[in-house]
């Protein structure tokens, strides 16, 4: 079975775009447009992989990366933000974050960073 990506992002456009690249790569995928979305689905059911954009309307997008991190069945996480600094690079990794990646980004460069960080080849 392949594993399941949790996607959390606030833009509808973006949340398509990685749910096409994820499912290309083999993944499952199920999106959240919040942070308060995003915890719950990460209680429902473990996921693989979680991809969350830094900056969501309702909080930090690294709450969700903390609580990838600390679950039942951790999982690597993986941060997008269109707002880089080295602050919040640090504040990333600090969070437990896998990998940083800045806005806008090529699918191919993505999909490099997901085959990095769960150690499989990419698609």
């Amino acid at each position: 079975m392949p594993g399941l990506v949790l996607v959390v992002d606030d833009e509808a456009d973006l949340r398509v775009t990685y749910e096409r690249l994820l499912r290309r790569q083999g993944y499952r995928v199920v999106c959240a447009d919040s942070r308060r979305q995003g915890l719950f689905l990460l209680e429902s059911e473990p996921v693989t992989l979680v991809v969350s954009d830094l900056r969501l309307p309702d909080g930090d997008g690294l709450d969700v990366v903390r609580a990838a991190r600390t679950a039942p069945v951790p999982a690597p996480a993986i941060v997008v933000t269109g707002f880089p600094s080295a602050e919040s690079r640090q504040a990333a990794m600090a969070a437990g974050a896998s990998a940083f990646v800045v806005k806008p980004f090529s699918a191919s460069g993505l999909a490099q960073v997901v085959s990095r960080v769960l150690g499989s080849p990419p698609l």
